[in-house]
């Protein structure tokens, strides 16, 4: 009965892995500091886990994030959206590109699901749950939910936006979360990565 308990309680924890993408770490159009170095790890966490859950940037070409796509504009500077404040960005993970892709080299065979976020040309979407409106569902809780999953670890790329963003929607919405640093990369964009960790902390989000 111990051995059933424990993968009882195995599925009900998620290892989410967001965005671990080309155009996210070094040589991409939107590189990560170092964020190649956390493949390895990663690689090996998903082997303790029976529900492993993959993210994806996925943009169509025009994005409205995108800092070509306001005349005037650079990356990084910010503009007023219907749902508030937008972080610009150089044009990346555009839909069916080099740039989308995985890392080569992290273990997507391990994946029971990949969720791709940002489609919507309008609105962008940082987390893994909702677009930035923080209203249009991703479809993750219902799956999640489905499966009983009450608790998740995340990693990936950007500690401070992406990973910042889905887990604080996922303490919001019940779930006990955990980030796992040693296995994340900020941009740390104007202090960002401090805003988003003490964000997290506020929310209940372990930091480990």
């Amino acid at each position: 009965m111990g051995a059933q308990r424990l993968a009882m309680r195995a599925m009900t924890h998620a290892l989410l892995v967001i965005d671990i993408q080309a155009d996210f770490c070094p040589g991409g159009a939107l590189a990560v500091p170092q964020g190649d170095e956390i493949v390895t790890g990663v690689n090996a966490l998903m082997r303790d886990f029976t529900e492993v859950v993959l993210t994806q940037d996925w943009h169509p070409e025009g994005h409205s994030s995108f800092a070509t796509a306001h005349p005037g504009k650079a990356p990084f500077e910010t503009v007023e959206m219907d749902y508030g404040t937008q972080v610009l960005w150089p044009d990346h993970c555009v839909q069916g590109s080099a740039g989308a892709a995985f890392h080569p080299a992290l273990a997507i065979d391990r994946a029971k699901i990949v969720i791709r976020k940002g489609g919507n040309p309008r609105i962008d979407s940082y987390s893994a749950f909702f677009e930035n409106d923080r209203t249009t569902p991703t479809g993750l809780h219902g799956y999640l939910k489905e499966r009983g999953v009450t608790t998740l670890t995340l990693v990936g790329l950007a500690l401070d936006f992406c990973v910042c963003y889905s887990a604080l929607d996922a303490a919001r919405l019940g779930y006990a979360v955990t980030v796992r640093r040693d296995l994340a990369r900020a941009i740390d964009l104007d202090g960002s990565l401090a805003a988003a960790e003490r964000a997290m902390r506020a929310a209940g989000v372990a930091l480990d």
